[in-house]
């Protein structure tokens, strides 16, 4: 059975940081690349980041590059986000996803997808 289940989310005031993380099971993970995704309330869901340990690559959206730091422990099957100088508008539910395609920023090229951890940054 696949399962990716996200932890780490939190309350976290503006400036601050946050690291949440991606545990996977169920696949090969050097197959798949995994994403970041992000969705705020009333808003679409949208990439964040995105690693393949297999091949090697790395990508990151402009709202996030500088800020946000993605990694992988292929030992645990497990995906890190280092979310550094948060702000409000980072706030959502942050899910992760695994493609067999590699990484792409089109939510539907993800196979499997977590269940969200929340995210909530104030002011």
């Amino acid at each position: 059975e696949v399962q990716l289940v996200e932890s780490g989310g939190g309350l976290v005031q503006a400036g601050g940081s946050l690291r949440v993380s991606c545990a996977t099971s169920g696949f090969s993970f050097d197959d798949y690349a995994i994403g970041w995704f992000r969705q705020a309330p009333g808003k679409e869901r949208l990439a964040v980041s995105c690693i393949h340990s297999g091949r090697g690559s790395i990508i990151y959206s402009e709202s996030v590059k500088g800020r946000f730091t993605i990694s992988s422990d292929n030992a645990k099957n497990t995906v890190y986000l280092q979310m550094n100088s948060l702000n409000p508008e980072d706030t959502a539910d942050y899910y992760c996803a695994a493609s067999a395609f590699g990484c792409y920023p089109d939510r539907f090229l993800y196979d499997y997808w977590g269940q969200g951890t929340q995210v909530t940054v104030s002011s």
